[in-house]
């Protein structure tokens, strides 16, 4: 009885652990991707506008460095998860997708119309991005939670190693 308990309390941890460590990486994946495509190649917008082109740079630094920080944090659970033989790719992925999803939709609601401190575009039609960039998260956090809320894994090999 005792290690059927233990069984299912480590296999709670690794479903925590490997969405968590989706998440994590979802965010820093769509942060980095944002920062390079709308930021540095396309020069659409900074994460700051509302002050000199100086600033903006200096504001994107931060923000890639956040997101930097969120993709490594998100590998390293990731390769614990695999060294532990306690990797579930479609609920991490879930996690990915969640992540991702949530942080562009933050970043598309708050952001871009709450705090004003950037758009996507500056042109006259803004709607259209705005309702592009806000339909695609919503995309990825609902498919994120249909893999994180549907994912069963019968014999993880986990269940030896205790999480602390």
């Amino acid at each position: 009885m005792y290690i059927g308990r233990k069984y299912k309390s480590v296999q709670m941890k690794l479903k925590r652990r490997n969405a968590w460590s989706g998440i994590l990486f979802g965010i820093g994946l769509v942060a980095f991707i944002d920062e390079t495509v709308f930021h540095q190649l396309l020069r659409w917008h900074h994460f700051y506008d509302k002050s000199t082109t100086d600033m903006g740079l200096i504001s994107d630094g931060f923000f890639h460095a956040f997101s930097w920080f969120a993709t490594i944090g998100g590998l390293f659970m990731f390769a614990d998860l695999r060294r532990r033989n306690g990797l579930w790719i479609k609920k991490w992925f879930g996690g990915v997708l969640l992540g991702g999803g949530l942080f562009q939709l933050y970043d598309g609601t708050i952001q871009h119309k709450l705090m004003k401190i950037h758009q996507i575009r500056y042109v006259e039609n803004v709607i259209v991005y705005d309702l592009i960039w806000n339909v695609i998260a919503l995309i990825m956090v609902l498919i994120g939670i249909i893999l994180l809320f549907t994912q069963n894994r019968e014999n993880a090999g986990a269940y030896e190693h205790e999480f602390k």
